[in-house]
């Protein structure tokens, strides 16, 4: 798979509070966006892959359940979040 498991622990590290972090909300943010990235560039080339196209649709939809929980619970880092990983709104 694209995302081994060194990948991922970087990711975690990076956004989370430590390698180890899966289940803080910026975690699961981070890694959703990069499997996102990840799909947008395969359906660019594979314009017919229908099942493919529904889980990016999918996985947006998870990315922004998320968003919007951590900006219930904490606008800041909602803030910092979305700053880092460049995202609109």
């Amino acid at each position: 798979m694209y995302l081994n498991t060194a990948e991922k622990q970087k990711i975690y590290a990076q956004y989370g509070s430590g390698a180890q972090d899966t289940g803080s909300a910026e975690s699961q943010i981070a890694q959703y966006t990069v499997r996102i990235a990840h799909l947008t560039e395969h359906l660019k080339k594979n314009r017919k892959d229908y099942s493919t196209q529904q889980a990016l649709i999918k996985m947006v939809g998870r990315r922004r359940d998320l968003l919007n929980y951590l900006h219930r619970i904490d606008i800041m880092r909602y803030r910092s979040i979305v700053e880092k990983l460049n995202l609109r709104k």
